[in-house]
């Protein structure tokens, strides 16, 4: 039995209303505090303070780094783990692909604490290293921006490849054999076949893996530490130790700007390569 117009905006109309109450009337509150330097005034100067210190300019510009660097890499090693994973036997690419979901079940405190193990003075990393003789001493790796990538990394790059798969697996099986046939290098199959035919796999992935970095906490906080500050960490500490909440808000606002913008630019960059 189907629904006319009107019943069916009958029934969406309470869902909308406690979406609009629940969500979007807090975070309006919320964010309405960095558009106002003090009660009842608007302006736009919470925002001049905060680019003024040199500090916030450099969490800013690191937590964009950072944010590019793990969705780019993310999507350089999902093409290749979901080509892999889609032309494989469909009795081992349902293994293979439960091993890529395995890790967002685990809590990400735990693969937080992991690196820690695998990445500390005395790590894994650094074990190997001074077994081999390439260093006489350990290297500092955590609370390093190198740290702060692979922890990223390794936390959000599924959702890349779950994206990617299902793009690939949309893609007729004869089209990469036919490319080739016609004298296609593999370059060519992947920038003018499997790129523009996956570029909606790639806007998602690459939208939540970019999203993600930059409103990581747990992560940064604990591999980057205070050396490391990202924009996440830098709000935390506004809220809990400065009581900031003017310039928190300023904070939140530049991360949905930054999130949209993403959303925005791999879009239009999808549309291009169309």
């Amino acid at each position: 039995m189907f629904l006319n117009r009107s019943e069916g905006f009958a029934l969406a109309l309470p869902a909308a209303l406690f979406t609009f109450l629940v969500f979007l009337v807090p975070v309006g509150i919320l964010l309405s505090a960095a558009f106002q330097a003090e009660p009842g005034v608007w302006s736009l100067q919470g925002y001049v303070d905060f680019f003024s210190e040199s500090l916030n300019q450099s969490v800013f510009l690191r937590t964009l780094k950072l944010g590019i660097l793990v969705a780019g890499t993310s999507a350089v090693i999902g093409y290749a783990a979901a080509f892999c994973i889609v032309n494989l036997p469909a009795s081992s690419r349902g293994r293979i692909f439960g091993l890529v979901v395995l890790p967002l079940m685990i809590s990400p405190v735990a693969r937080t604490y992991a690196w820690i193990v695998i990445l500390g003075r005395t790590g894994i990393v650094n074990d190997v290293i001074v077994g081999l003789g390439l260093s006489e001493t350990p290297i500092r790796l955590l609370f390093t921006e190198t740290a702060v990538f692979i922890g990223l990394l390794q936390l959000f790059l599924p959702l890349m490849i779950i994206s990617l798969v299902s793009a690939m697996e949309n893609i007729p099986r004869d089209v990469v054999p036919a490319a080739r046939v016609l004298g296609a290098s593999w370059f060519q199959v992947f920038f003018r076949v499997i790129l523009p035919l996956t570029k909606e796999g790639l806007v998602i992935g690459g939208t939540l893996v970019f999203t993600g970095a930059l409103t990581a906490y747990i992560t940064p906080a604990i591999l980057g530490g205070s050396k490391v500050l990202m924009l996440e960490t830098l709000l935390y500490q506004k809220v809990n130790v400065s009581n900031d909440f003017v310039s928190a808000s300023v904070i939140a606002m530049i991360l949905i700007v930054m999130c949209f913008s993403a959303n925005l630019v791999l879009k239009r960059i999808a549309s291009v390569r169309s």
